[in-house]
């Protein structure tokens, strides 16, 4: 059975569209919820003693400082507490010792980590610039591998899984921070590497098949390595699913983003960067 996956290239021009609107949309107005090592604060990460000094118990005593309380299924809290711009060292100090006057010995710290307001910003820049140098290499290697049409629909859905990405973690308020960055270059990777594949089987057919349709020769490209996309995505996705349902906090996290930049990169394989060959010679490249 052959998929007509061109057939409904105009209906995924229209998805896409309104996927990209949104995601600028929601990065415009809501921003993207940084993390405490780019925002700054301060992590805890504490154990009770006692079945009497639970997370309730904790979030209760620690009312004043109004911090965010996470536990994992280990029974670990996880205390996040934000900074305001002119926090001091000695403020931060301060703060973490009043913390742990409240908490006293009824919990055992099994880590903490305090990051300042410059020290944040500097890693926002780092990550940014992370994410830029990454997307400058993936074009390049795009351009001195292909010619013409291919480099054009791998440059552009390049440009809309970027987008996407910023998008999703926008309007789900997922904490962005340098896992964010990982997942956003990670899901990429993944989504270029497809795109690769699947142009080198393409470029073979146009060779093979000269007197072909683009649709049909795109169409028949893309069922031949429909199989090899989705074991990769399942695969990955299986155990992304196990992390967000078992894992929880840091990690279900993670699960959840990386879980959308599967589906996210299997779709513009599929979609976005092949239907964009058909405005092109690909027997010429």
């Amino acid at each position: 059975m052959l998929f007509r996956f061109m057939k409904y290239r105009k209906l995924s021009y229209i998805v896409s569209t309104i996927l990209i609107a949104l995601s600028i949309f929601s990065v415009s107005t809501n921003g993207l919820n940084y993390g405490i090592d780019f925002a700054g604060g301060i992590v805890m990460e504490v154990k009770s003693k006692s079945p009497d000094f639970g997370i309730t118990e904790m979030r209760g005593a620690l009312a004043s400082f109004r911090p965010e309380l996470q536990e994992d299924g280990s029974g670990n809290v996880m205390i996040r507490l934000g900074l305001s711009d002119g926090s001091t060292d000695d403020a931060q100090n301060t703060i973490v010792r009043e913390i742990r006057d409240i908490l006293g010995d009824r919990v055992t710290y099994e880590q903490m980590q305090i990051v300042g307001p410059k020290i944040g910003a500097e890693l926002i820049r780092g990550g940014i610039m992370a994410v830029i140098f990454a997307f400058f290499m993936m074009a390049l290697y795009i351009w001195v591998r292909y010619k013409g049409g291919y480099a054009v629909g791998a440059l552009v859905s390049l440009f809309h899984d970027f987008i996407l990405m910023f998008g999703f973690f926008s309007a789900t308020g997922l904490e962005f921070s340098q896992v964010a960055i990982a997942v956003i270059l990670t899901g990429i990777g993944y989504s270029i590497n497809d795109k690769v594949v699947n142009y080198d089987r393409i470029q073979e057919n146009a060779r093979k098949y000269a007197k072909m349709p683009k649709d049909e020769l795109i169409d028949l490209s893309v069922n031949e390595m429909l199989m090899r996309t989705v074991r990769t995505s399942a695969s990955t996705a299986l155990v992304m699913i196990a992390l967000w349902v078992f894992a929880g906090g840091v990690l279900g996290e993670f699960a959840m983003a990386m879980l959308f930049s599967i589906f996210m990169g299997a779709f513009s394989s599929i979609f976005i960067s092949n239907s964009l060959l058909l405005n092109f010679e690909l027997r010429d490249n």
